[in-house]
């Protein structure tokens, strides 16, 4: 496994077949230290004309507009178009701005599934994630249940997630940095030639793009 450990300022959606307790509305919780700064931090900036209500807004929206459908059309492309793939796996930043995805100053790495070898990606101290084409990360990927096990054991991680290996393939434990996040580049279902892009990128799944599962035809 390889792992790269650089961690600075960061940021299995599993059925285990209990009942989920019982958690108190955040309305209801009295305010933190943290979150009464940053309402403090927040009015200020607008009384001194640093920015807007409406221009906080906007920048919320567009975070919360980011969903795992930005990456699915990037492995559909690359699928597909195979002199963008080799952009994408020599600068997946660059390659991700063709299609309109900026990802401003992190960098994208992205690795590609084969016969030979799978990928995971994980963030071992917090929850690095590549929100640009993936959205919000899910709550399994920042739990320290799936941050310390993906390293130690991840095929057993993969089993839970129904994903099973054959034992002669490598496992490749990738570890988010604050500067750099890593994308899998699922490999393309058998049985798809001639699909055109937009149907192939029905097939690829934001877990399929963690590592966690693989992509599979509908």
């Amino acid at each position: 496994m390889s792992h790269t450990h650089d961690h600075g300022d960061h940021d299995h959606e599993h059925d285990h077949g209990h009942a989920h307790p019982v958690r108190i509305d955040h309305d209801d919780r009295p305010l933190g230290y943290y979150q009464i700064m940053a309402t403090a931090v927040f009015e200020l900036l607008i009384e001194k004309g640093v920015t807007t209500a409406d221009e906080v807004r906007a920048a919320i929206e567009a975070m919360d507009g980011r969903t795992p459908e930005q990456g699915a059309r990037v492995v559909a492309r690359a699928w597909t178009d195979p002199a963008f793939k080799a952009r994408l796996l020599a600068d997946g930043s660059a390659a991700c701005r063709e299609l309109g995805i900026d990802m401003g100053v992190t960098r994208l790495v992205v690795v590609e599934n084969t016969t030979e070898a799978h990928n995971l990606v994980v963030c071992t101290l917090c929850s690095c994630y590549p929100r640009a084409v993936l959205g919000r990360p899910p709550d399994w990927y920042k739990s320290r249940a799936y941050r310390s096990r993906a390293v130690r054991e991840p095929r057993a991680v993969l089993a839970e997630f129904g994903t099973r290996l054959p034992n002669d393939m490598t496992v490749r434990v990738h570890d988010s940095t604050a500067d750099m996040r890593y994308l899998v580049l699922p490999r393309r279902p058998a049985s798809t030639e001639g699909w055109s892009a937009e149907r192939l990128a029905a097939l690829v799944t934001r877990d399929s793009m963690i590592g966690v599962a693989v992509a599979k035809p509908a």
